[in-house]
């Protein structure tokens, strides 16, 4: 699945192309994803102007003087700059086509999302998809301290706690495992009980973990590819436990061992992160 860096380096590549354009028409092609597509989206948004590309979370926020168009790539999809009149690949589902650019969403799952909330609606971020999410881990307000007190009021374990994403957003299943390593925490240890040392460990982990993938691009695992068809390079650089089962760690050399947590795969050295 894209997760914040995979989505935050989308949003970048879009911002760069469609920020400021007018977009001239809107073909939907398959309305049929995890939520209907709203309808009439090209009578909408048609002749409109985008005013901003935002992120929230894992959903990007295409901002009009009108209202908000969210859009969520699901489990296996990406937003990629085609040339205008390209023949259409299986799977693309949505079509912007802006003065001079054609952006196209292409998801083979049909798991991601594309609504509109209007202005008349109240603010985006009220919207039923944002409202409970946690904060941005690269907002300043996202101290060691809040990360503590969040971890502290669920007994879960703390890689579903990052999961979650009501803590904080953008911790996804790859990057959960890493930081945790990074932070040397096992990741079936219930959450209440971390320190505020080892969350103190953990929010630095998380945040140098996140750092790297927006550097990297993101992960180049699944069929994950940014806006111009390229993949990311995180995996080529930093992946420390993550899908490495039964390698050596990097740090000790004893073998990533694999479990399943939530119907998820979590990574972890079960030396350096004793429970």
């Amino acid at each position: 699945m894209p997760e914040l860096p995979e989505v935050e380096t989308t949003r970048r590549g879009l911002d760069t192309i469609i920020t400021g354009k007018r977009l001239l028409a809107v073909h939907v092609h398959e309305a049929r994803m995890r939520w209907p597509v709203t309808p009439g989206l090209n009578l909408i948004l048609r002749g409109k102007q985008l005013l901003a590309c935002e992120r929230r979370g894992k959903y990007l926020l295409l901002r009009f003087e009108h209202g908000v168009l969210l859009v969520h790539l699901g489990m296996s999809g990406s937003m990629r700059h085609v040339q205008a009149g390209e023949f259409l690949r299986k799977h693309d589902h949505v079509e912007w086509c802006f003065d001079g650019v054609t952006v196209r969403l292409n998801d083979p799952r049909r798991f991601g999302a594309v609504l509109w909330h209007s202005l008349e609606a109240g603010p985006v971020e009220a919207h039923p998809l944002l409202a409970a999410l946690g904060i941005e881990p690269f907002d300043p307000a996202f101290t060691p301290q809040l990360l503590h007190a969040g971890l502290q009021s669920r007994s879960v374990a703390v890689k579903q706690a990052l999961l979650g994403g009501q803590i904080v957003v953008g911790v996804g299943n790859i990057y959960a495992s890493e930081s945790l390593f990074a932070a040397r925490i096992h990741p079936r240890t219930p959450a209440n009980r971390i320190s505020p040392a080892r969350a103190q460990r953990l929010h630095a982990a998380i945040l140098i973990t996140l750092e790297n993938a927006l550097t990297s691009g993101g992960s180049t695992l699944r069929n994950y590819t940014g806006t111009q068809g390229e993949p990311g390079a995180y995996f080529d650089i930093h992946a420390a436990v993550y899908d490495r089962e039964h390698q050596p760690c990097r740090t000790c050399g004893t073998p990533i061992r694999k479990i399943v947590q939530g119907q998820r795969a979590t990574f972890f050295c079960p030396k350096c992160q004793r429970y």
